[in-house]
């Protein structure tokens, strides 16, 4: 049988090994990759578009930081990126100076005005300017959240399903999607409360409602004799 060797207390040494070894793993730092290593006059950190990335990531994956760019966008925006700015896809980003840098975020946040497919964008017939454009960051959170109040205000399906905190896409919800206590918790809390209600809230001292009155008993043994 395969199990745990015992340490006997003769052998103290055996278990300080082991602690030695349980150190060692523990003192061991997540090596960067190689992709990742920095070379000689790059900077660690680059903010694109209000995110921070590292400077040993290449510029494709870079971009899948950045908000609203997903894996088929990124290699599109990267495309474009190194067109106009006349570096490779691949370029690390913390050999991009200050002017690519800003160059780089002025094309994420009109992407939409390039030849890219609408079916792309993530924004397409906006409903206040009836454009396709593509939203990142900031701008992104900001328009899920008018979206959404939009839908509540016009008590649409969606926005009834939004206000009440429910899946909304037609997910199913008898076993997940539940918040708060469980259900036998509730029925206890509501049962504790009921028997709360009816409780008499009388003086000290005064009789409940379903007790008979003190002087009932004798009276009732009179009126038999």
């Amino acid at each position: 049988m395969g199990g745990k060797k015992k340490i006997s207390k003769k052998n103290p040494e055996a278990a300080k090994g082991e602690v030695k070894v349980e150190e060692k793993k523990k003192a061991k730092p997540a090596a960067p990759r190689k992709e990742e290593q920095l070379e000689p006059g790059m900077r660690g950190i680059v903010r694109i578009a209000g995110k921070d990335i590292k400077g040993g990531v290449k510029l494709m994956k870079g971009l899948l930081r950045v908000r609203g760019v997903s894996h088929t966008t990124s290699k599109i925006f990267a495309n474009i990126i190194s067109e106009e700015l006349g570096i490779t896809p691949n370029e690390k980003v913390g050999k991009l100076s200050d002017e690519q840098i800003e160059k780089v975020d002025k094309i994420l946040t009109s992407i939409h005005t390039r030849n890219v497919p609408a079916y792309l964008l993530n924004r397409r017939k906006d409903p206040d300017t009836g454009k396709d454009v593509h939203v990142i960051m900031n701008d992104l959170a900001f328009t899920q959240r008018q979206d959404i109040e939009r839908e509540k205000k016009l008590y649409t399906w969606k926005g009834y399903r939004h206000s009440y905190g429910k899946k909304v896409r037609g997910q199913r919800t008898r076993n997940t999607g539940r918040k708060g206590m469980a259900l036998g918790v509730m029925r206890k809390t509501i049962l504790a409360a009921a028997q709360a209600a009816k409780a008499p809230s009388g003086k000290p001292g005064a009789p409940a409602a379903g007790a008979p009155a003190a002087g009932a008993a004798p009276a009732a043994k009179e009126a038999k004799k």
